[in-house]
């Protein structure tokens, strides 16, 4: 049989949740994470794990406790956050986001009503925010904002394209992020040269079979 929460029990955590973000935009702190990333559902993770993995290629770190920072100059937050299932999360992060510290959001959704990005750049406004359409059809939800309500987005699916994008952002002003973005770029078009030429050198059947 499936268990069903207790509401008090599911609120409690949400209120706790909301109480943290409060307390981290009241406090001082010598370090903030950079940029925050966040989702509708832990079902989004898949296709939100690009964000992770773009930022770790670039040398950012994980926080995950606010009192055991980590050293890396450059870093990110990752939380669930439901438009739908819990507004008043989504508020308290939003609302707070400046002053806790995040530069850039990335923020991803799936279904047909992917308001997660959409509020989280209404509420956070001035932070930019990346948004995510976890599916195809998210896209037309993520990309329709009024004039005068921006938001950036990529193409569905595309997380790890939306990180790269907050970290273009943070690098106009910190040039070891844009070297590290340069050398990425390099890496990558390194590498689509070498394929290249193995694909030519052993042609199609030995380059199939060797994966």
């Amino acid at each position: 049989m499936t268990s069903i929460s207790d509401p008090d029990d599911v609120q409690d955590s949400v209120d706790e949740l909301c109480e943290t973000f409060r307390e981290e935009a009241d406090r001082e702190r010598e370090r903030t994470p950079d940029v925050g990333i966040v989702m509708g559902s832990d079902s989004d993770l898949p296709t939100m794990r690009g964000a992770y993995e773009a930022l770790t290629d670039l040398g950012f770190a994980e926080v995950t406790d606010y009192d055991d920072f980590p050293e890396a100059r450059f870093t990110f937050e990752t939380y669930v956050v439901s438009a739908h299932r819990t507004p008043d999360l989504m508020y308290a992060y939003a609302e707070t986001a400046e002053a806790r510290g995040l530069d850039v959001i990335v923020a991803g959704a799936g279904g047909k009503s992917a308001d997660l990005p959409n509020m989280t750049a209404s509420i956070a406004y001035p932070v930019p925010v990346v948004g995510v359409p976890v599916q195809e059809k998210s896209v037309d939800s993520v990309l329709g904002m009024p004039t005068g309500a921006p938001i950036t987005a990529v193409d569905a699916g595309k997380s790890y394209n939306a990180a790269l994008s907050a970290a273009q952002v943070l690098a106009r002003e910190h040039d070891d992020l844009r070297d590290r973005l340069v050398a990425l770029h390099d890496e990558q078009r390194d590498g689509v040269g070498d394929v290249s030429r193995r694909l030519h050198e052993s042609g199609t059947p030995g380059f199939e079979e060797s994966g």
